[in-house]
């Protein structure tokens, strides 16, 4: 299959493959990466909000990571609006890992004992509720129209979007750029060009999870979305290449998500568009 990428987000896939391939050889015993364990703690600040249809285990209306949901006639030249993106540092992140290593671990809430005791956790420690959320999301059924599937390796997420797209597809994927190191988190930023409009029938959204290795929830809607790239500039002089999405139809979207608290809409009545994380990545049919 060949893969074509936007330019914008090269250095990421590439990033993601030389993770890949680096760990070919690693043993089955899963080190935390330097000994920090702060990437299993689960906060708002590690995922897109608009992974789940529920906002039930949130209450944080003041949470400066809130800010990535827009409306729709808010993506045109010369709009201003407070934006957060998240910074991470790359040395800190889970590795992804070869998918015959993977493959090899259980991955299901049922497994749960027996992967705290693999990856050495107590069991009411942060990080084992961290694990067993994200084996809890990813056991859930799918909603109404939706796909979804838990990426465990690269390979796995590419197989997941080949059987959506078809084998035969070529595909791009979309990101955010990263943050420079002297990049404030939330400020104001402003579209700076006319929004690049994606044309695509179907995307397929992947966010990272709080785990001990690298997993994307990875899901898809058949109801309408439209995706752009948008250039922004920061009041600090940050420069963001950043992709976002408008979903179109939110009638089967829990009425407490947390979307419609930022945007004060109902389910049904607007549509919900977001900024990506920069560790969050779009799958999307390349044209031919």
């Amino acid at each position: 299959m060949h893969l074509l990428f936007a330019s914008w987000s090269l250095v990421i896939l590439h990033a993601l493959l030389i993770l890949l391939i680096a760990q070919g050889n690693s043993a089955r015993k899963i080190p935390i990466a330097n000994g920090n364990e702060d990437h299993l703690l689960l906060t708002t600040h590690d995922h897109d909000h608009s992974s789940y249809p529920s906002s039930s285990h949130m209450n944080h209306m003041d949470d400066p990571a809130l800010n990535v949901f827009f409306n729709p006639e808010d993506l045109r030249l010369g709009k201003t609006m407070p934006i957060y993106f998240s910074k991470k540092d790359p040395s800190l992140s889970p590795k992804l890992l070869p998918k015959q290593e993977a493959d090899s671990i259980p991955f299901s809430i049922s497994n749960l004992p027996y992967l705290l005791e693999f990856f050495s956790f107590p069991q009411d420690s942060p990080q084992a509720k961290a694990i067993a959320y994200t084996l809890t999301q990813c056991d859930l059924e799918p909603t109404k129209g939706e796909s979804k599937f838990c990426a465990t390796s690269l390979e796995s997420m590419l197989d997941f979007a080949s059987a959506q797209f078809g084998s035969n597809t070529q595909l791009k994927v979309l990101t955010t750029s990263p943050l420079s190191n002297s990049a404030t988190l939330l400020q104001n930023y402003t579209v700076l060009e006319p929004p690049k409009e994606i044309l695509a029938p179907r995307m397929i959204a992947c966010h990272t999870m709080p785990y001990p290795y690298a997993v994307f929830y990875c899901h898809s809607q058949e109801s309408e979305n439209w995706l752009y790239q948008v250039f922004l500039g920061g009041e600090n002089g940050e420069r963001i290449d950043a992709a976002a999405v408008c979903h179109m139809d939110t009638s089967q979207w829990d009425r407490s998500h947390v979307a419609f608290q930022v945007l004060g809409a109902e389910p049904g009545t607007s549509p919900v568009c977001h900024f990506f994380p920069s560790d969050n990545l779009g799958w999307v049919p390349f044209p031919t």
